[in-house]
């Protein structure tokens, strides 16, 4: 939850103000955000200049639902990796982005890491640039590692509502939520350096609860992940980073990593 939301009475706490809103997805779950999102601005709780909804499907859920010339919300017709290729390339020089928050989907797949890997391949042409799975698993209740390289891993070994909000007070376990994957997997990283295997990171786009049942992740975080990347492989420099896109509960974690130019590597 965002600092200075009240969880008992949003209208407490002053706007949350965003530039652009990006849902990802206008099917059920996208239809449910745009839903709430609708309610926060009419309620004060959220400011925004508009709400943007990527799905492939011209005659997805909010699409039916969009009245023409609706003030706030549009829809962008496009596959999501192919969205955000152009979106956050723009992104990176436009200054009204840093206030751009992206709505993630349950279901999706990681598309703000696969997009730091796309957007490295483009800057560099001539390296290697892939996802790595993990040298070892985070010490957490439940993790399993997918053949792509992704880690997944969460504090629950339960199934959670995929409308929960991570509140300070577990609904699974109604005693107090005293972790976090955030603290969890920065911890990883220092016990990964600690044994030799130092990496850049970790970069972590954080979902947390914004108003009314909708959790947000700041283009802020991704823009900021992306420019540590070029920094850091400049001068043909190998890059080992640790992305993952997590909650207070659940993420996906996995490895960036970015070859030398082959013939400078060998030179």
């Amino acid at each position: 939850m965002a600092a200075g939301v009240s969880a008992t009475n949003p209208r407490l706490a002053p706007p949350q103000r965003f530039g652009t809103i990006v849902v990802v997805g206008g099917g059920c779950y996208g239809g449910y955000y745009v839903r709430q999102l609708r309610r926060a601005v009419g309620a004060g709780a959220v400011v925004c200049r508009e709400v943007v909804v990527v799905d492939r499907d011209t005659d997805c859920a909010v699409a039916r639902d969009l009245e023409s010339g609706d003030p706030l919300v549009r829809v962008t017709v496009a596959e999501w990796r192919e969205f955000f290729a152009r979106y956050l390339g723009a992104a990176r020089h436009a200054a009204g982005a840093q206030d751009d928050a992206i709505v993630p989907s349950p279901l999706m797949p990681h598309l703000l890491r696969d997009w730091l890997v796309d957007a490295a391949r483009q800057r560099w042409p001539t390296r290697a640039a892939r996802v790595a799975p993990l040298h070892g698993p985070p010490a957490v209740p439940w993790e399993r590692s997918a053949p792509d390289g992704t880690h997944y891993v969460s504090f629950a070994t339960w199934s959670c509502p995929i409308n929960c909000i991570e509140p300070a007070m577990c609904p699974h376990t109604r005693g107090p939520r005293d972790w976090s994957l955030g603290p969890a997997i920065r911890d990883y990283a220092d016990g990964e350096r600690l044994a030799g295997r130092p990496g850049l990171g970790p970069f972590l786009f954080r979902c947390t609860h914004r108003a009314y049942g909708v959790g947000m992740i700041d283009v802020r975080e991704v823009l900021a992940a992306d420019r540590a990347v070029h920094d850091a492989g400049a001068g043909n420099r190998p890059v080992d980073a640790l992305v993952g896109t997590v909650s207070h509960c659940h993420g996906a974690i996995s490895r960036v990593v970015i070859a030398p130019t082959p013939s400078a590597a060998n030179g």
